[in-house]
């Protein structure tokens, strides 16, 4: 794609990257047949290419966005589908990201637009702030019908039955191998996740000191700023990204394998910082996280995980777009669970998003149900007992929609490894198929 930005423009690093970016586009189209949007709404502006051309025209004119143009880039999940189809290398989640931190400093937003993206990067970053949320949602959910806005009605609905008691385990310290150390690792415990589902760290603490590693919470780590950052709030993401690397920094000093990430919305951002660094003070640093940064199941195939029985169980595999595409991380999961002796199966389009997408169930609730209610269909065709992802928000989007029991693939192993039995299987008492392993 040939662009026109000025000598001056390009002095500007983001421009620089950018204009890189675009330059990579052949204008082929692929990225329309596995995008999202494109695939619900039909319009050319809600597809990567179209973004593209948006994003270049706003851009190289140096112009205030218009409401057009802001409308299509808000629409898009970053689910990043369009980058493992693209044949040209288009690094496009650099790109929208970009976009957004444009919009974000030159577009006046509507008031409830504003409120809203404030209120959601003031609250789900915060554990303790996000809890109190929730029971506020959950005491007002009865009431969602009533709410004139399908934001605030997303907002409500989302709030879990139940909220689960604060985690000890999230608090800074270290969980030492059970026998021979084989690795030292950083557990990122996260934000939302520890708000609404202390399992998945526990179970991860668990399997991995079960399996030889030491595991390290950081002290003074927190959210991986994906969130805002993905709200084109940069100096908030870099700020709550900037701790993490802090604080990761300081554990390398004693010798750290890996920074384990068990939310892979999180993983994407937190792989991305030797990038999102590049040109402050913290690059050095933010590219040493980023070089050791692994999902768990990166970890978990460089540790001897035990091969397991048959365990009678079909559990349908929902791969987290920034899994798959994100993180290009497409068998390991599969290959774990198989090894521990579940049957796996896959839905179809697996490739296709849930609509969770960070906070894209909140901010765009009508398209992100359109996605869910697809995806909840695929994994309900292939019958399972269970259904396992690797991401707490497609999580709490999938299991909105089904009464099939849904968990963290991590839980799975850990259960079929020795630990305990996930909590959400046993709260689906009506799953007669879920035993308890021995």
């Amino acid at each position: 794609m040939e662009t026109t930005f000025t000598p001056q423009q390009l002095k500007d690093p983001a421009i620089q990257r950018s204009n890189d970016i675009l330059r990579s586009c052949v204008h082929c189209g692929f990225c329309t047949a596995t995008c999202p949007t494109y695939q619900v709404l039909g319009d050319e502006l809600d597809s990567p290419r179209g973004r593209i051309y948006l994003i270049k025209d706003m851009l190289e004119n140096d112009r205030v966005p218009d409401a057009k143009t802001v409308k299509h880039i808000d629409r898009c999940l970053s689910c990043l589908a369009c980058m493992s189809t693209c044949p040209s290398g288009v690094h496009y989640m650099h790109l929208v990201d970009h976009a957004r931190d444009y919009i974000e400093q030159h577009y006046n937003r509507s008031w409830s637009d504003r409120a809203l993206r404030w209120l959601l990067a003031r609250i789900l970053p915060y554990p303790m702030r996000f809890r109190l949320a929730l029971l506020g949602a959950k005491i007002g959910r009865p009431f969602a019908r009533l709410m004139p806005d399908a934001r605030l009605r997303a907002m409500l609905e989302m709030a879990p039955k139940t909220i689960p008691p604060v985690s000890l385990n999230d608090d800074p310290q270290v969980f030492k191998a059970q026998g021979p150390r084989k690795m030292r690792v950083a557990l990122m415990t996260g934000c939302a996740q520890r708000a609404l589902n202390t399992d998945i760290n526990d179970a991860t603490i668990r399997l991995l000191t079960r399996l030889g590693c030491d595991v390290v919470i950081a002290q003074g780590q927190g959210c991986c700023g994906a969130l805002t950052h993905h709200m084109g709030k940069t100096q908030e993401s870099h700020a709550t990204a900037a701790r993490n690397i802090t604080a990761w920094t300081h554990e390398m000093k004693e010798g750290l394998d890996a920074v384990v990430i068990n939310t892979s919305g999180c993983g994407t951002t937190v792989k991305d910082y030797g990038h999102m660094f590049r040109n402050e003070p913290l690059a050095e640093q933010a590219k040493a996280v980023s070089e050791i940064a692994m999902d768990v199941s990166e970890v978990l195939m460089k540790l001897d995980l035990p091969d397991g029985a048959d365990k009678g169980l079909k559990v349908a595999y929902h791969a987290a777009c920034s899994l798959q595409h994100g993180q290009q991380i497409k068998t390991y999961p599969k290959d774990l669970l198989k090894s521990a002796g579940f049957t796996v199966l896959e839905p179809a389009d697996p490739h296709l998003c849930c609509g969770s997408a960070g906070t894209y169930n909140l901010m765009q609730p009508e398209i992100s149900q359109q996605l869910k209610d697809r995806k909840v269909r695929t994994l309900e065709a292939k019958n399972p007992d269970i259904i396992a992802a690797g991401n707490i928000g497609c999580m709490i989007q999938i299991g909105s929609g089904t009464q099939v029991p849904i968990v963290h693939t991590v839980e799975l192993l850990d259960w079929a490894t020795g630990g305990p039995q996930p909590p959400a299987l046993t709260q689906n008492q009506h799953h007669d198929k879920v035993p308890i392993l021995r």
